[in-house]
């Protein structure tokens, strides 16, 4: 009897493990059950709805906007028939390997970041950032080793935000430190400089930056001369975001004790050994999730590009939805907008979930 008492002991351990946790997270204090129970109501009365419309109901097989459902439901159809076109655009079928070589080579780099028993991470880190990005325009673009050349007119879908999302991160980022060390310099030339170039980039609105680039660019320029509409629009976004970047690290220079530059003097430390050495690895720390939070908004501002003629993701669905063939209703133009919200979603909360797990691991190590 004592050995049948001992394992009904411990199945219903876990039960009351529950209970407890539920007890003090969920039901601490009466404001807290009260949110609690209010919640509960509001995902009663909005998942089974939205169950309803992005799975019972909804149409998963056709071949046209014809066999979508005439009552309130997503058309998954819209999203299967123009998948292959939302991830490369017009780019040319027999090409796209090249595309699918360069997603293999970021998700292997990312992978080998997020993977704990992998080392060498500060190569890695350093590969996606500087040999990625060359080596994927070569590829993409063609032109070279019996390559085919792809103008970038044909770029688009979800290759097209990913080079715009890639190229204004990796080039905002140094950019946006050398700005913030100019910012901070004794030399009056140089910080006068850097101020005049960050307050004139964060006083206009990037959608302004970009019709400039691509309307008003080609007017300064010697006629006959031509720059590539998306080199224009890159130059114009790593130029625009390395002003916020710089922002954010001199809120980090900022924060160092002046200590720390004084220690950094007292053993006779120049100014760029003091920099690399010293003040930037505190610094970093201290603005990651400021770095963070700025390459989720640059991931987001790729949309933009669509103002000045370039097919992103967005204007790639928005271009499906204005065949007659998906002309039936709101329902497949909300499926489609919901399916380009569901991959920002992912990447932008891949970043922040990242920028976490990194924070966490930097303050658990010391700096040498």
């Amino acid at each position: 009897m004592s050995r049948v008492a001992a394992n009904d002991g411990r199945r219903g351990l876990p039960l009351l493990k529950a209970a407890l946790w539920i007890r003090r997270n969920l039901f601490s204090s009466w404001l807290n059950g009260a949110l609690t129970i209010a919640a509960l109501y509001f995902l009663y009365i909005t998942v089974p709805p939205l169950l309803d419309w992005a799975v019972i109901d909804a149409a998963f097989r056709g071949v046209s906007g014809r066999d979508c459902p005439d009552k309130d439901a997503a058309c998954w159809v819209f999203i299967r028939v123009r998948f292959s076109q939302f991830i490369y655009g017009s780019y040319p079928v027999a090409e796209r390997w090249r595309v699918d070589l360069v997603f293999a080579l970021a998700a292997i780099g990312v992978a080998g970041l997020l993977l704990p028993r992998v080392s060498c991470k500060k190569w890695i880190a350093l590969g996606l950032m500087v040999l990625l990005p060359v080596a994927g325009w070569a590829l993409l673009h063609g032109g070279w080793a019996g390559l085919k050349a792809v103008p970038t007119s044909e770029w688009g879908g979800l290759m097209l935000t990913l080079v715009v999302a890639v190229w204004g991160i990796v080039t905002s980022i140094p950019l946006g430190l050398l700005l913030a060390l100019g910012r901070r310099s004794q030399m009056r030339l140089v910080r006068g400089a850097s101020i005049a170039f960050i307050e004139l980039w964060r006083g206009v609105p990037l959608i302004a930056v970009l019709f400039m680039a691509a309307v008003m660019f080609p007017l300064f320029v010697p006629a006959g001369t031509e720059f590539d509409t998306l080199l224009r629009a890159l130059v114009a976004l790593s130029l625009f975001n390395a002003a916020y970047m710089a922002e954010v690290f001199r809120g980090g220079l900022q924060a160092i004790p002046k200590g720390q530059y004084e220690a950094a003097h007292a053993l006779g430390l120049g100014y760029w050994r003091m920099m690399g050495l010293v003040i930037l690895p505190q610094a970093v720390r201290i603005v990651i999730p400021g770095i963070v939070n700025t390459c989720i908004a640059i991931f987001k501002e790729t949309t933009l590009v669509l103002v000045i003629g370039l097919f992103d993701l967005l204007g790639t669905v928005q271009a499906g939805l204005a065949d007659p063939d998906w002309l039936i209703g709101d329902q497949v133009r909300i499926t489609g907008y919901v399916f380009v919200a569901f991959v920002f979603w992912v990447f932008c909360f891949g970043m922040s979930r990242y920028s976490l797990r990194f924070g966490e691991r930097t303050r658990e190590t010391p700096p040498a």
